[in-house]
């Protein structure tokens, strides 16, 4: 296939898209005169090191006394589905009338034609394509557009000289940012600096949203001082924070450099190596670097590397087209330049793919039979980087070392200061095991005889351990919340654990126990997710089926299977009470008490346990304290990111209720909902824990958070945390509004159906382990009441069977033993229990069925 000088490069998902215009074989014919537009998928093969074709179509168009040319491609939004397609223009001349249409190509190769409208003098300048598909273009200082919704041409109030960008913003949809003939207003403007370049240049920037025809500032992309210079730019990040626009962009100038602007203010520039600089592209390689790709008019191509400053990383001659994208399948972007090469004028002959770092491939080089000496640098250059970081691994592992001793010494220290208090006050302080933390005892150890080691032994087993790590408290609204932090070396039953807050002071009117809902929530360590439980967090462990020849085995492999819980990450347990009623009092002190079943590991039946009490602390509260807002939650924006800290955090996550929705679009992608929960909803995402947003929107629906995560591009689940039912149906109603017609939002009622399933298998279980304890409690304390028989302590005669039927006598002696034993078997089945065992043996039934009903009503 060869190369016109017409056709056009596309980088889209990977791969080079090569639209060509098929000539027609005889020149003269004039009737049924036809043109092909032909397209050509080129992907990377990287066992070869060349591009191969995947697949290929075409499109005919009539082509009778008129002339068809390709004006430019781009990848755009397809507004009905949400997809991103390529989009080529076309334009078909005929006599003096001139007609553009654009066609949109599916993964099919199929193309499809969007729209077209005609014109009467030709697209020239600042033709841009944008989502839509929509087009732009710029005659005669006017600006013009069109899309596929209206297919009608509209012009934009606005008079300009230059179109430098087009592209979306967030909350104002598709932006043009532009140069005009400064406009002075007639009243002084409160920015004088933008009024004094503006009067001193002549020229403004200018950004104008097509969607609502506004007006935006040209101050918030850069100065107007630079109207005069600039000639092209690219918005490499853009975001709203307290309502005001943050611009990051890259702009290159008439002077042959390139600039850096950050928020309106210059923060970088490098001057570039060839003249005429006409585009610029961002990329962004495997080691997070970003690359600027400039071309000029010339042919030439640079790449501008921004570290610590903008400096030119490399610089080619002669190349035709520069795309960025992953060509190689890496996870990262690459830059692909095409080459010009007259002796070779097959379809992508000449190229080189590279992100300035470990990707280099080449064309022309034979990978299989020889290694030149770039690929030895750049193996050498990779085994360079493994081994640099093995070393950062290692340093790492020294850090958490260092950071573990160190959290060694505070203990000691701290575990002194309590000896040191407790000897003050004349208690007897009991030192901890130096075993547990690694330490070895600085006196001499004296063997102990057996009688005095198991008195220390029973007496250290009567030591309460610690479980609590921090206590903390909140101010939600009328809610007073306390959060209870506990230690990674908590290995309790997690559907036992609950607060109780009791009143410090005497009241003898009232009682000291204070009304509260406890509630545990988990965080995991890398912060990916919320887990958010009024009873249970997690399942309990499979049990193991019990052999009795290895009771031993099983204590020893049990505290491993306890310590397994502590690495699903920090657990709290909070408590939410109404604070009207404690205010009542003006000044409150409560004590804070952890509650929770412990499980008994020195016995062989695992089943037992028993409850203990910590005291985790005092909490004070006064109504300066809340009139100051000491206590009070505290949700800020910062660089599109929201602050709070992970108390507070928890603290709003314990007094919302959780709702959990599936949505499915069967015929749009949903893209809409993540654009309404950063748009419409004002949502920024924690540092924290950066799946879950929270609302900043002023109103009843600020503090809810939301998570969303994406099955597919056509289905995702939405969960919401707020504060009641009210702000829950005005969340759905914007979030209907919001999406696409055809979807369909339900509502799940307890997480997921792997979860549930995994839940009601460890119900049944406990169900079936609960009814087998109870037949086999039923046996044996039936055996010890009732009686069998006035002959049933008596033992049956050993004798042969045959010696007994040798007799008439014997024959008779066995039938009686016979009938005997069939009068126990009914009797055994007819046992009676008293009604305190009987009373207790149902409700354990009853409990177990009713956990696992509930489960089953959950999945339903």
């Amino acid at each position: 296939m060869l190369l016109g000088e017409q056709d056009q490069f596309l980088s889209y998902n990977g791969e080079v898209l090569v639209f060509q215009l098929s000539n027609p074989k005889h020149a003269e014919e004039a009737d049924n005169k036809t043109m092909n537009l032909c397209v050509r998928r080129m992907a990377f093969n990287r066992d070869t090191k060349l591009f191969v074709q995947k697949s290929s179509g075409a499109f005919s168009m009539g082509a009778s006394h008129s002339k068809i040319e390709m004006v430019c491609c781009s990848c755009t939004t397809d507004s009905r589905t949400g997809l991103i397609l390529p989009c080529i223009l076309m334009k078909k001349q005929k006599r003096n009338s001139i007609k553009y249409f654009l066609l949109l190509l599916h993964s099919s190769n199929q193309f499809e034609p969007s729209f077209y409208f005609k014109l009467d003098y030709e697209l020239k300048e600042d033709i841009r394509l944008f989502a839509g598909p929509s087009l732009l273009w710029r005659h005669a200082n006017k600006l013009f557009y069109i899309s596929s919704n209206t297919c009608v041409v509209q012009s934009a109030p606005v008079h300009l000289s230059c179109v430098v960008w087009t592209g979306e913003i967030v909350g104002e949809g598709t932006v043009v940012l532009g140069i005009r003939t400064a406009c002075l207003p007639e009243t002084k403007d409160p920015d004088g600096f933008s009024v004094s370049d503006r009067a001193i240049w002549g020229s403004e920037f200018f950004g104008y949203a097509i969607q609502s025809q506004k007006f935006l500032s040209g101050t918030c992309f850069m100065p107007h001082a630079y109207s005069r210079v600039v000639s092209s730019a690219y918005i490499c990040r853009n975001e709203r924070l307290r309502k005001q626009l943050r611009i990051s962009l890259v702009a290159i100038t008439h002077k042959n450099q390139l600039i850096w602007f950050q928020n309106g203010a210059p923060k970088g520039v490098c001057e570039l190596p060839y003249e005429k600089p006409c585009s610029v592209k961002p990329a962004v390689t495997s080691s997070s670097d970003l690359l600027f790709a400039v071309s000029f008019a010339s042919g030439n191509s640079c790449v501008v590397q921004r570290r610590d400053s903008l400096q030119v990383a490399s610089k080619w001659q002669k190349v035709k087209c520069v795309l960025v994208d992953d060509f190689i399948g890496s996870g990262s972007e690459q830059l692909l330049l095409l080459f010009k090469d007259d002796s070779n004028t097959d379809v992508l002959s000449t190229f080189k793919i590279t992100d300035l770092g470990e990707v280099n491939y080449a064309s022309g080089i034979n990978y299989k039979h020889d290694v030149p000496a770039a690929e030895g640098l750049q193996e050498n250059g990779l085994l360079t980087v493994r081994a640099l970081e093995t070393r950062l691994q290692a340093g790492w592992t020294s850090v958490r070392e260092l950071q573990q001793h160190l959290g060694l010494q505070k203990r000691v220290i701290l575990e002194s200061c309590r000896a040191l208090i407790d000897l003050v006050e004349e208690r007897t302080h009991i030192l901890p095991n130096s075993n547990k933390e690694g330490l070895v005892s600085l006196w001499d150890d004296v063997e102990n005889p057996p009688d005095s080691l198991s008195k220390e032994t029973s007496s250290a087993s009567e030591v309460p351990e610690h479980f609590t790590e921090e206590l903390w408290q909140r101010v939600v609204g009328d809610s007073l919340v306390v959060g209870v932090k506990l230690t990674e070396s908590f290995y309790l039953s997690l559907s036992d654990v609950s607060l109780s807050l009791v009143m410090d002071q005497d009241f003898s009117s009232i009682s000291p126990i204070i009304k509260c809902q406890s509630k545990i929530i988990q965080l995991n360590k890398a912060f990916s997710a919320l887990a958010v439980s009024s009873s249970q967090i997690e399942p309990p462990p499979k049990k193991m089926k019990l052999d009795l020849h290895s009771k031993n085995d099983l204590r020893k492999d049990f505290p491993k299977r306890s310590s397994r819980i502590q690495l699903d990450g920090a657990k709290t347990v909070t408590a939410v009470t109404s604070l009207p009623p404690l205010l009542a009092f003006h000044r409150v002190c409560c004590v804070v008490l952890l509650h929770a079943r412990k499980q008994n590991h020195q016995n062989d039946d695992l089943q037992q346990s028993k409850k203990i009490t910590v005291l985790c602390g005092k909490i004070l509260l006064s109504l300066e304290d809340i009139s100051s807002g000491r206590y009070s939650i505290k949700m800020l924006r910062d660089n599109s990111y929201c602050t709070g800290s992970m108390e507070d955090i928890l603290a709003v996550l314990a007094v919302s209720v959780k709702f959990s929705f599936q949505i499915v679009s069967c015929d749009c992608t949903l893209t809409p909902v993540s654009s309404w929960l950063l748009g419409e909803m004002e949502c920024t995402p924690f540092k924290e824990c950066q799946d879950n947003i929270f609302c900043h929107k002023a109103g009843n629906v600020h503090g809810t958070i939301f998570n969303w995560a994406l099955k597919n591009p056509f289905e995702g689940a939405l969960t919401i945390f707020c504060r009641n039912l009210t702000v829950l149906f005005q969340c759905l109603h914007s979030l209907t509004r919001a999406l696409p017609p055809g979807c369909s939002v339900k509502l799940l009622r307890s997480g997921s159906k792997a979860v549930l399933n995994e839940q009601l298998a460890l119900a049944l279980e406990k169900e079936m382990l609960t009814l087998k304890n109870s037949l086999f409690l039923k046996e044996t304390k039936a055996g010890n009441s009732l009686t069998w028989g006035t002959e049933s302590g008596k033992k049956i005669n050993n004798a042969p069977l045959a010696s007994l039927l040798d007799t008439e006598e014997g024959v008779q002696q066995f039938r009686k033993k016979l009938q005997k034993e069939r009068e126990e078997s009914v009797q055994s089945l007819n046992q009676t229990l008293n009604g305190a065992l009987y009373q207790k043996t149902a409700l354990k039934i009853a409990e177990a069925q009713l956990s696992s009903d509930m489960i089953v009503w959950r999945l339903a």
